[in-house]
């Protein structure tokens, strides 16, 4: 048997009311048998002397010095904090004394260490032990060892919340796709199905880049060269300062990105052949004149512009001297203007 401590006598709190069923014997034996019945019970249990200084510790069972790697001698005499460690935490101490204070019982879960160091959350149940007159002569001390109970508590309900995450993906995911769906107009079938189609790879591409990023915030150039890139057009350049967007705004923004990118191609400024702009200006001469030029030299440069070069010229006399913007479309816009 684990230590009992001197102090430990029979007192009549430990004599109560006759059980329903016991022998003469076993009643004139209760004492010992309440001892031995502590000793070899399974649940780890220490009994503590508040009459004593700091209430030590002063009978624990085998099972309690299995649970916390301590022998005998190592924590009779001494107040239970000893288990108590850095992550311990404040508020179940506090409860914990204030229970003991008030004189009443507490059931509360707090992080435990044992003698080499390792944690493990205890289920700690306190009774105080009252004589017969009211006075406290012992609190009682259970402990049950909740660790794993409480990591198959932390998975169930990580589970839980992943599967509303999940489900809460899914819901957005189906709302848009629901939306490419309705708002997708075409006459022709093959136009309207491949439209759909470029839509939801578009879709699956922002999946595919949350995915990557662990569903965490994204950067926005990401985003938008996700779906800019395949075009691989030299028209198109990105610059800006460098911003994240939350994992919830990805998928419809790139959807968004995605329409933009494909309606300059079909119909804006990337569907043109594209062309060159010039811009010359001149500064550090004389005060401008009042009247510009427009002699001869001039009127040969904007008909060769405009009739053979199919482009435009732009003119601006300024207090700094000529500014002028030249405009050239792409070479297919170049043809002699007999072909056309």
């Amino acid at each position: 048997m684990c230590a009992v401590s001197d102090v430990i006598e029979p007192s009549p709190s430990l004599r109560a009311d006759k059980p329903a069923a016991v022998s003469a014997q076993a009643l004139a034996d209760r004492d010992t048998l309440a001892v031995i019945a502590l000793e070899r019970t399974r649940m780890p249990m220490v009994i503590t002397d508040p009459r004593q200084h700091d209430n030590p510790i002063v009978l624990a069972n085998k099972a309690f010095l299995h649970l916390t790697g301590y022998r005998a001698e190592e924590v009779l005499g001494r107040n239970c904090r000893f288990l108590q460690g850095e992550a311990t935490s404040p508020a179940a101490v506090a409860a914990i004394r204030e229970a003991l204070q008030q004189d009443r019982q507490i059931e509360i879960e707090i992080l435990n260490y044992r003698k080499d160091g390792s944690a493990f959350w205890n289920k700690l149940g306190l009774s105080p032990v009252h004589d017969e007159g009211g006075e406290l002569l012992y609190v009682f001390a259970s402990q049950i060892d909740v660790t794993e109970l409480r990591k198959v508590q932390g998975l169930e309900a990580a589970e839980h919340r992943l599967l509303k995450e999940v489900d809460h993906r899914a819901r957005n995911v189906l709302a848009i796709v629901d939306g490419i769906v309705r708002l997708s107009r075409s006459d022709n079938p093959a136009r309207y199905a491949a439209s759909i189609q470029q839509r939801v790879q578009a879709l699956a591409l922002a999946h595919a880049l949350l995915a990557e990023r662990g569903w965490r915030e994204v950067a926005l150039e990401q985003v938008i060269r996700q779906q800019v890139d395949p075009f691989r057009s030299p028209s198109i350049r990105l610059a800006g300062p460098d911003i994240t967007v939350a994992a919830h705004v990805v998928q419809p923004l790139a959807l968004v990105v995605h329409e933009l990118v494909n309606n300059a191609v079909a119909h804006g400024a990337l569907s043109a052949p594209g062309g060159v702009t010039l811009l010359w200006e001149e500064s550090g001469g004389p005060a401008p004149l009042v009247d510009p030029p427009t002699g001869y030299g001039m009127a040969i440069m904007k008909g060769m512009i405009e009739r053979q070069l199919r482009g435009s010229l732009a003119r601006e006399w300024s207090q700094t001297g000529l500014k002028l913007a030249l405009s050239l479309p792409g070479p297919q816009g170049w043809a002699p203007s007999e072909a056309r």
